[in-house]
């Protein structure tokens, strides 16, 4: 866990080596590694924070940036956050801004001189050339993972997600088009829980699923495995594979892979090419941004037409000759 006040001095120690680097060459300066910052508003175990953090680290342990992150800000305290790193020397931040996009974006405005790369559900705007948006695009592997969960239920599928939003909306649309190419009289029984982490409440959502028939369940919040796990159905994971804790309750697990997306940033701030753009892109499975994790502990358990359909389609995604349709419509129970 790491603390803002932590944060802060870490940056300035960085700014007084910074200082000390102000008589080198500019060629050996423009190798310097790229400053960046992390504002979360939950902890940077939740799976969706956890792909970006990850994403950082990786680039952080390559010397390719200077990472510090800020986690659990509550949204009425993120501008003040953003404005806080923006004036440290920090020249790219990435966060979520789903619950203050307007306050974020006046923010951002008022720096134009610092890159904010920030997960969003409305569009760049180009009269903030400095502020990029991005989302996890991931229904590629989403559809995948429900063609396999179609395969693996007898009808009856449980679906707890966070809120009714475009980039949750889409994955659990994508993952029942799959299941539904596999079982067309597949049900779903659909709920929102109001939170982006309450492990509590989307257990008990989950068992209540379960009670009335789901046979598997769709964990698009944390506390859905261990209600599948509780009660001896299976699962299917969303963002990062959780199949090492879950061994005999995942089946499998759609993975977004934030380091396209982040690596993109970082290198366009460096060639003072960052723009108002969406990013979502690199999250597409062609992009590298996503994947289905292996079967693992139920290679042998999942079907061999359902295998073999996967493999079809995931390489027809691949090559650009099947396209997973978008759908940001919010889900309903059928």
């Amino acid at each position: 866990m790491t603390g803002f006040a932590t944060t802060r001095r870490g940056l300035l120690m960085a700014g007084g080596a910074a200082l000390a680097l102000g008589a080198l060459p500019r060629t050996l300066r423009a190798q310097e590694a790229l400053k960046v910052a992390g504002i979360y508003t939950v902890p940077v175990e939740q799976q969706w924070v956890s792909r970006i953090h990850k994403a950082a680290e990786a680039a952080r342990a390559a010397g390719r940036v200077e990472y510090t992150f800020t986690e659990n800000v509550a949204n009425t305290d993120y501008p003040r956050v953003m404005r806080e790193y923006a004036e440290s020397g920090v020249r790219l931040i990435v966060g979520e801004i789903f619950g203050v996009e307007q306050e974020a974006r006046e923010v951002a405005a008022e720096y134009p001189d610092v890159a904010f790369l920030m997960g969003s559900s409305l569009p760049p705007d180009e009269s903030i050339p400095n502020l990029a948006v991005f989302d996890n695009y991931i229904q590629d592997a989403a559809y995948l993972s429900g063609l396999i969960a179609g395969s693996m239920t007898a009808g009856n599928i449980g679906m707890v997600g966070g809120f009714p939003i475009p980039e949750v909306n889409r994955l659990m649309n994508a993952f029942m088009a799959g299941a539904r190419e596999v079982k067309p009289d597949v049900t779903f029984q659909v709920s929102f829980i109001g939170s982006w982490f309450d492990p509590p409440k989307a257990k008990e959502t989950a068992f209540a699923m379960i009670e009335n028939g789901a046979d598997l369940l769709y964990a698009e919040r944390f506390g859905v495995s261990d209600a599948a796990k509780e009660r001896g159905v299976l699962a299917i994971g969303n963002v990062i594979d959780t199949q090492g804790d879950y061994p005999d309750t995942v089946v499998a697990s759609a993975i977004w892979h934030f380091e396209p997306t982040f690596d993109r940033a970082v290198e366009e701030v460096q060639a003072g090419s960052f723009k108002a753009a969406d990013y979502g892109v690199y999250s597409f499975m062609k992009e590298g941004g996503s994947s289905l994790a292996p079967l693992g502990t139920f290679e042998d358990k999942v079907p061999e037409e359902a295998k073999a359909l996967v493999a079809e389609r995931e390489a027809a995604i691949r090559a650009g000759t099947f396209t997973v349709a978008i759908d940001d419509s919010e889900p309903k129970s059928s």
